[in-house]
């Protein structure tokens, strides 16, 4: 019924989401304090929002529609965290090596949660 999914954990999707978050909490300890209310707050809050967005979706999956607007409100927060990285490389708070790492990581959790939008029976989503 899961499709061989035991835990949110176990998700590739997370798994990326996850080092995205990570990423960005480390390279945002060195942007400038007054950003820390602002950029800062605003980046970390919409990359772990994928996160925990993705484990009530996995959670409620058997609820169709749950699972496919969690799995939405994680591509929007998403797609809120590239802005953040867009605006973090023009202010220079990031060098272009990390921003392209992060775009690419960025990309793939898109990638993922648009899959399993695609595909919510993969995931042991039953579509009535």
């Amino acid at each position: 019924m899961n499709g061989g999914y035991q835990d949110f954990r176990d998700l590739l999707a997370y798994k990326k989401a996850f080092e995205q978050t990570m990423t960005i909490f480390e390279n945002t300890k060195s942007f400038p304090k007054e950003e820390k209310y602002a950029l800062i707050d605003q980046i970390r809050r919409s990359s772990r929002s994928v996160c925990a967005n993705l484990a009530e979706a996995f959670r409620k999956r058997i609820y169709p529609n749950h699972f496919l607007l969690k799995i939405t409100d994680c591509l929007g927060e998403n797609s809120e965290t590239l802005v953040w990285l867009d605006i973090s490389l023009e202010c220079e708070y990031i060098d272009k090596v990390t921003y392209d790492h992060l775009i690419l990581i960025n990309e793939e959790v898109g990638k993922l949660l648009s899959y399993m939008y695609n595909h919510p029976e993969k995931f042991g989503v039953i579509r009535l």
